[in-house]
């Protein structure tokens, strides 16, 4: 069996390669239903909004019974909006609708008397909309100065088309990440706000790292006729797969520890929060830049009248050498050749005039 060194080695330097723009449609029809089912389930479920965006009250206290006994007692006492989760071995964080000042502690009451806590040893926290509101828009703020900001830095250091190539990329990531939590119910909190930008910057970060390469590989691209386009761009991603997934690897590894640890071990919510966001936009990020950010742009470049002469001039010689079995380059290279050495090859100093003698 091949080692993954030893099929990077052979990706790298083209004795192996993965059709990956060839297969482009495929690649597009996943993403395209997964972005569907995201879109979907924000149309018909919406997001599961923390205490901090919807605005609510939030009671902390220890408890005799479990999270789940603690919510249905709540509903049959008529409380709203509940959403109740374990804190350790032994304590609660429960969110519900926000409350009066009169209400507030008839609602702080009954929570005693249901968690066997005393009043005054459970933890309250308001939260209005108005605050929820503000979260809102600063995290929207950011998110769209982010967009703008890698727009206007990959047309500089790249070309628009590279740019608008990454920002497909990265909406996938965030239309995947965001679908996730709709339609698992996850909790969407600061934490997760938080964890979805920095995925874009990790998605971002492996998306450059192959467009560097196919930068790299296309330099004069248009002055040969041996490959197309599409086929020096698909080596790019060969050349940079197995370093993506390795790296993916290493990042989802620890955030996977967090998760199982941080969530539902030490029962931190906000770890949960962060960690959920973190390793579904990695690994949506390691998807797209391999599977949607090149083979993209490359459909972009086959758009430009260049791109297309260099197609049809590879796909002339290899016509050629087909049928007759002759390079037509090669021809014209022996013929150049032939033609210096009938001269006595090309000069190369400038004929002097004859000197007069005196």
């Amino acid at each position: 069996m091949i080692s993954l060194a030893a099929l990077g080695n052979q990706l790298y330097f083209g004795s192996k390669s993965f059709a990956f723009i060839r297969h482009r449609k495929y690649w597009y029809a996943i993403a395209g239903l997964l972005m569907a089912t995201s879109i979907g389930f924000l149309g018909t479920s919406g997001l599961n909004l923390g205490i901090e965006f919807r605005g609510g009250t939030e009671f902390i206290s220890s408890s005799k019974i479990s999270a789940e006994e603690m919510r249905l007692e709540l509903e049959d006492e008529g409380f709203e909006q509940i959403i109740v989760q374990s804190i350790g071995s032994d304590r609660l964080a429960i969110q519900t609708n926000e409350f009066t000042s009169t209400e507030l502690a008839t609602a702080t009451q009954t929570v005693s008397e249901l968690s066997g806590a005393n009043v005054s040893d459970i933890t309250i926290r308001t939260v209005g909309p108005t605050w929820g509101d503000d979260i809102t828009r600063q995290a929207l703020i950011g998110l769209v100065a982010f967009l703008i900001l890698v727009m206007i830095f990959l047309s500089i250091y790249f070309e628009i088309r590279m740019a608008i190539a990454a920002m497909a990329a990265l909406i996938h990531d965030l239309l995947i990440t965001i679908g996730v939590y709709a339609v698992f119910g996850f909790e969407v909190t600061p934490s997760t706000a938080i964890g979805v930008l920095t995925i874009l910057g990790y998605s971002l970060y492996d998306t450059v790292v192959v467009f560097d390469k196919v930068k790299e590989n296309t330099r004069g691209v248009l002055l040969q006729s041996a490959n197309t386009y599409d086929e020096v761009a698909n080596l790019a991603i060969n050349q940079t797969v197995v370093r993506s997934i390795n790296t993916s690897l290493v990042a989802l590894l620890p955030i996977a520890g967090i998760l199982f640890i941080g969530a539902y071990v030490l029962r931190a919510s906000t770890l949960q929060d962060l960690a959920i966001a973190l390793f579904v936009g990695i690994a949506g990020g390691t998807y797209s830049s391999i599977f949607i950010a090149t083979p993209f742009l490359a459909q972009l470049k086959d758009g430009q009248p260049e791109i297309k002469a260099l197609k049809e001039r590879v796909s002339a010689r290899r016509l050629a050498i087909e049928t007759t079995g002759i390079d037509p380059q090669l021809v014209v290279k022996a013929e150049t050749r032939a033609k210096y050495a009938q001269h006595g090859g090309p000069r190369n100093q400038p004929k002097r005039k004859p000197r007069r003698l005196r």
